[in-house]
């Protein structure tokens, strides 16, 4: 050891004494427990690695996933709003077992009338309810939107024997489907489309009543193929609303009948574009392949506005392909107009399309576009390059749902043209977000249905780097000098759920449907909690690094929160046991403070509590080495006349010490503290946290210090740290730049600061006015 390092590690002895002091005192023995460190390994949570997923994070050698091809012919019926379809399911068994019967999803079965989704809640009569959900529930019939199953049969064409299970149905096959094999089955459906604007469907039609048209954003409608995988067999939780989609990616053949006059997209490629597109209309879609720069008007507003009231009694047929998708939704009306621009992913490009009514303008044509190709390039940088060929953004009055290559936004202006700034970063917002949803969940596939999180706070974290990606990109949009105002993210912004009521707060790692506030708990804690790992715990380096190892890694498979967790460590070499376990499976919230501020002097003379441990133990001062002692100053060991002094003038031991081992040049170069402090921390919170502090001194200097989350291993409830400094400490301040969502910042500060209580602020903003 260097000598000087030797010299000023001597003055910490002392507190290591009085350490073993308090260890060395006879208390009362106290029964044993149970380790409840939040650094205990995970192992109780997790699952014993195999060889489906390995211990790594990465799918096993033995990984599996099912496989589920369709062939569909689908008829919209828009005078009586009805949806008709034929489809064909090829299903391949790639696991090592023989499957006895196949499990399908009937998940507009949850709006059946015979439904029990509406009566799975209490909660007694609400506060207020919108308009439309109180005439849903309390007055008329209710709404039978379930599935009307035709016929099931076989590939040769004889009926299928199948059983209905509210919104599962079994397939019963004759005989067992061998591992390898394959199966194909036919079913014929129909079913009443809801509006979705009366009852918050997920899919449906919105009714203009000016000009007696609907839009139209289906999806969750057809017979859906359900998980069968290597860590629960076939999905078997029932859709009940809340909990989304567990599906299998597959190919799909899908012919759509519409309306000749209606403007289609959907999941796929476009198989007869110039079947269904007018001469003009590929005119522009050829300009909007190479315009990377703004969008091309495939279809403009005007030409939109003459469709609404044309209603053609003919038909068309639009044809397409998708390949590795794991759903299928499309868009359909006479009132959309069409916009689309290339943006480069990678080595190919891609086409952002946003398909809207002239209700969304002047709103939608400014910023739709514009917010899917932000998204698109962030999501890219941030996991891998978007594989698909188009992502489309389609208005839809207070929607907000994610399909493969397409999704429905809201965010509409006044009937004048004008909009709010809340209004235009909700569209933008849930325009990224609901983009950004084709990585997760769509490619990283994980299953939506046990785990919100997985899906929705992966995807609202990254759609907090795509939003201030966008700020960045796009100055004229915000205001100057400002960032993005990012609804969720920033560690501030989950305060107020995480210090709540906690009878009504749930883990991050319970089933979407068992929480009380699904948007805090599967949206922003988690995504506050990533951005926190990203910026503070990690660093963005490591983060990033490991986040892109994991989307890698599971795109186009199925990954369980293990995986993710396993992941992160691995990719890092960062042991993160202690934050999954205080984030995703506690309730718990971070208060850290300052509990006290002790300050100590050099001395020669041993303390009151020194001579009681040396007398405890019968040594004298001459059995022990050359010592320093440090004086609390205003206790009975406190001499006035240490103050100001340097330690070597107030110990005779250190000074000789270094008289005889250091240079003249070595002592010349030392910097003596004359100021020593304890510093307490205490953690009234649960959750470990990096302790990130900043000391200011008299001469107005600032240190900042993070110690790591570690510090709090061995003891949870406070830790006493040794501060050395040249000038005397005025102030300390705990997370300073508000980074780890500290739910009470009182005891943040030293000297404590008055904080007027909210009655108090309230009588003087009342006496002001």
């Amino acid at each position: 050891m260097n000598k000087i390092k030797y010299c000023f590690a001597s003055l910490l002895f002392v507190f290591a004494v009085a350490v073993s002091a308090q260890e060395g005192e006879q208390k009362e023995k106290e029964p044993g427990h149970v380790n409840q460190s939040k650094f205990k390994q995970l192992y109780e949570e997790f699952a014993t690695p195999n060889t489906y997923r390995s211990a790594s994070g990465a799918p096993g050698p033995d990984y599996y996933q099912q496989q589920a091809d369709y062939k569909m012919d689908i008829e919209l019926d828009d005078k009586n709003a009805k949806i008709y379809g034929e489809e064909t399911i090829t299903y391949t068994n790639n696991s090592p077992d023989d499957l006895e019967f196949l499990w399908v999803q009937l998940d507009q079965n949850v709006r059946a009338k015979d439904s029990k989704s509406p009566l799975r809640n209490g909660g007694g009569v609400p506060l207020a309810e919108t308009t439309g959900g109180f005439a849903s529930k309390y007055m008329g019939e209710p709404f039978d939107g379930g599935f009307n199953i035709e016929f099931v049969k076989d590939a040769s064409g004889k009926p299928l024997s199948y059983t209905i299970n509210q919104t599962m149905m079994r397939i019963n096959m004759a005989q067992p489907l061998k591992s390898g094999g394959q199966y194909s089955f036919s079913i014929k459906w129909w079913y009443n489309i809801p509006d979705h604007t009366v009852n918050r469907a997920r899919s449906g039609y919105e009714y203009f009543e000016k000009d007696g048209n609907r839009a139209y954003v289906i999806a969750q409608f057809f017979p859906r193929m359900a998980v069968y995988s290597d860590v629960e067999g076939w999905q078997n939780h029932q859709f009940w609303g809340s909990g989304e989609f567990a599906l299998p990616f597959g190919n799909y053949d899908v012919n759509i009948t519409v309306p000749a006059d209606h403007i289609l997209d959907a999941t796929g490629v476009l198989l007869n574009r110039k079947e269904v597109f007018s001469k003009d209309m590929m005119k522009r879609y050829e300009q909007a392949k190479k315009s990377y720069d703004k969008p091309v008007l495939i279809v403009t507003q005007a030409e939109a506005e003459a469709a609404e009231k044309s209603f053609s009694t003919k038909k068309k047929t639009w044809k397409f392909r998708a390949e590795n998708v794991r759903d299928y939704g499309f868009a359909t009306s006479r009132k959309f107009i069409w916009d689309m621009q290339a943006v480069k992913i990678g080595n190919k490009d891609v086409m952002a399309v946003s398909l809207y009514p002239k209700e969304g303008n002047p709103l939608w044509e400014d910023y739709s576009t514009k917010a899917v190709v932000q998204t698109l390039k962030s999501y890219s940088h941030y996991t891998f390059d978007y594989p698909y060929h188009k992502a489309i953004s389609v208005h839809a009055k207070n929607q907000g749902m994610e399909y493969p290559m397409i999704c429905w936004n809201y965010g509409r202006p006044n009937e004048d043209g004008t909009y709010s700034d809340r209004v235009k970063y909700g569209m933008i917002s849930v325009i990224i977000h609901e983009v950004g949803h084709n990585f997760f969940p769509m490619i990283v596939n994980s299953d939506e249905r046990q785990w919100g999180w997985m899906d929705e706070g992966l995807d609202t974290f990254m759609q907090y780097l795509a939003e201030q990606d966008f700020g960045k990109a796009n100055p004229e949009v915000i205001a100057p000098n400002t960032k993005y105002p990012s609804r969720r993210g920033e560690p501030s912004k989950i305060v107020p759920y995480m210090s709540g009521d906690q009878s009504t707060i749930a883990p991050i790692m319970s089933n979407p449907e068992n929480v009380y506030q699904l948007g805090p708990n599967a949206y922003g804690k988690p995504a506050t909690a990533l951005n926190i790992l990203r910026e503070t715990v990690m660093g963005p380096e490591l983060f990033d690094h490991a986040f892109k190892t994991y989307s890698k890694r599971w795109m186009f498979k199925h990954p369980s929160p293990e995986d993710f967790f396993r992941t992160m460590e691995d990719a890092s070499a960062v042991d993160l046991d202690w934050f999954w376990r205080g984030w995703f499976y506690t309730t718990d919230y971070v208060d850290i403070g300052v509990e006290g501020v002790k300050k100590y002097y050099v001395s020669d003379k041993p303390t009151k509590k020194m001579q009681e441990y040396m007398s405890a133990r019968n040594l004298t001062e001459a059995d022990l080495p050359p010592l320093v002692y440090l004086a609390e100053e205003g206790s009975e060991d406190f001499d006035a006349n240490l103050k100001g002094k340097s330690p070597s003038e107030s110990s005779k031991t250190l000074k000789e010490f270094m008289m005889d081992n250091m240079t003249e040049t070595e002592r010349a170069a030392v910097k003596e503290p004359k100021y020593f402090y304890e510093v307490t921390y205490n953690k009234p919170g649960g959750i470990p946290m990096p302790l990130i502090v900043e000391y200011t001194y008299a001469d107005g200097s600032k240190e900042n210090i993070t110690y790591p989350p570690e510090i709090w291993r061995k003891n949870d409830d406070k830790v006493s740290l040794v501060l050395s400094s040249q000038n005397e400490l005025t102030n300390i301040v705990v997370d300073p730049k508000a980074e780890t969502a500290d739910i009470d910042t009182t005891n943040n500060s030293w000297p404590r600061k008055d904080e007027k209580s909210d009655f108090d602020q309230m009588k003087e903003s009342i006496k002001g006015k």
